[in-house]
């Protein structure tokens, strides 16, 4: 294989991996688009049944025909490896897309993008064997190709991280007002209920899914349950290891006020050790910075005054 063709496949390799990546970016806007559009449809007040429809732009049913196609996709996807869609689905509900269809409309998303690529690849073809793009076009081929196999991934794993470390910031408020809650005379749903209130404000993310234990709860879940499906969707281990001493102190029979005392105050140590943890490798991190950039200048203004006058001597 010569240079030139060599410079080909790296071209079109890279343009199947940039609409690849294009495709799964509008997935995401259009899924947060549609949760959204979904609550503050819910949200709405008066009766839709009497309502008369109203009529749909063409915009409006160009995207829903649109996405029909992308869950078509996303069905035969989910089809061929079903194992893979549970993974998928807890993934996204980390991510904050709660909609049962996220999954297939992921799947279909990446199905239609490489579909799409596939085209544009076909099209823009004649014009890259030609050589018309040069080196150029293959480093720019390659770079885009790399953001675009991991852009869509990247992209939910941000927003997951996101996600996460709201919630390991708000973890410890939640067990120290759940705790003055029990105190109080609260019982443990009812406390969760009244600190879901409290926390809607600074934590909104983590309020959702405090909401859906909640229903959980009034449905008739068990407890144990609906707390290890809250672990689960959260993600992180505070709330696993919360969810397995409250099954510990229900299958024992302990009291739940002191076991959320103790466990509170470990949070607290915890928080307290990361905080100092990252205090300390706060030396480390500078160490760079100052070679770089403050030692230069501390001693390009030290030495220059001894230079000048080492010149002025020479010149004389």
């Amino acid at each position: 294989m010569d240079a030139v063709q060599l410079q080909n496949l790296v071209t079109l390799l890279g343009a199947i991996f940039v609409m690849a990546g294009l495709g799964g970016v509008a997935w995401l806007g259009l899924a947060e688009l549609r949760v959204r559009a979904m609550r503050r449809s819910r949200l709405a007040v008066g009766s839709t049944a009497a309502a008369s429809p109203a009529p749909r732009s063409k915009g409006g049913v160009v995207g829903e025909q649109m996405l029909t196609g992308i869950r078509r996709l996303g069905q035969q996807s989910a089809v061929r490896d079903p194992a893979k869609l549970s993974v998928l689905r807890n993934q996204l509900m980390q991510a904050g897309y709660f909609n049962r269809e996220a999954p297939v409309i992921f799947l279909g998303v990446k199905a239609a993008a490489m579909a799409v690529a596939t085209a544009g690849v076909l099209m823009i073809l004649p014009m890259l064997l030609k050589g018309q793009g040069g080196m150029r076009g293959v480093l720019l081929a390659g770079g885009l190709s790399a953001v675009a196999m991991l852009g869509p991934e990247q992209v939910l794993k941000k927003r997951r991280q996101q996600r996460e470390l709201e919630y390991s910031e708000g973890f410890p408020d939640l067990l120290d007002l759940l705790v003055a809650s029990v105190e109080a005379g609260l019982s443990l749903d009812a406390a969760v209920t009244r600190v879901t209130e409290e926390l809607e404000r600074r934590y909104p993310n983590l309020t959702i899914h405090l909401r859906m234990l909640v229903l959980e709860l009034r449905a008739g879940r068990a407890r144990k349950d609906a707390w290890s499906s809250l672990a689960d969707r959260l993600g992180i281990d505070d709330a696993r290891a919360l969810a397995t001493m409250l099954r510990q102190a229900e299958d024992m029979g302990t009291s739940l006020g002191e076991t959320l005392s103790v466990f509170s105050a470990d949070m607290r140590a915890k928080r307290m050790l990361r905080a100092e943890e990252k205090a300390l490798a706060l030396s480390a991190k500078l160490t760079l910075p100052l070679i770089l950039f403050i030692f230069p200048c501390l001693l390009g203004a030290l030495m220059l005054p001894a230079g000048v006058r080492v010149m002025h001597i020479f010149a004389k």
